[in-house]
């Protein structure tokens, strides 16, 4: 990789970076207070994503943008608030499940409708459908090639 090529790749990175955090300080600011923080959002998010709404804690982890440690305080506080449940794992007793509630699932979803409608605002304001076609598949192609 030639010197322009790598001061190109830094270049990309560095607005790729600084967009992310640009629009998610946005959505965090438009986050409706009280009921869930954006962290906790996320957790809950990929939760509802799988068949069972059910991940063991270690699969969460590799899902969501926080430490392990961060995780396990978030998914605490959340099943004291009555929005996840915690049991073990019957295929492993070292092994923890997190589950959606369906008191979580409802929260999740009625959150979920004006988070949905805050990005589609922020994203489509800016970018074309076909520009947020290929921005998805270039995002896609990194994450992809990480996981590698």
């Amino acid at each position: 990789m030639s010197v322009s090529d790598k001061a190109t790749a830094v270049t990309a990175w560095e607005a790729l970076f600084r967009a992310q955090v640009s629009v998610m300080r946005h959505l965090n600011s438009e986050f409706p207070p009280g009921e869930i923080s954006l962290n906790e959002y996320d957790v809950m998010f990929n939760l509802s994503r799988q068949p069972s709404r059910q991940l063991r804690m270690k699969d969460l982890n590799q899902h969501v943008l926080l430490t392990q440690p961060s995780v396990s305080r978030l998914v605490d506080r959340l099943t004291t608030r009555g929005l996840l449940a915690k049991s073990h794992d019957e295929d492993d007793a070292r092994g923890v499940n997190v589950t959606l509630t369906p008191a979580g699932f409802e929260l999740f979803r009625r959150v979920a409708r004006s988070h949905v409608a805050s990005i589609a605002e922020r994203m489509g304001a800016t970018l074309s459908t076909a520009e947020l076609e290929v921005l998805a598949e270039l995002c896609n192609r990194l994450r992809i090639a990480e996981a590698h």
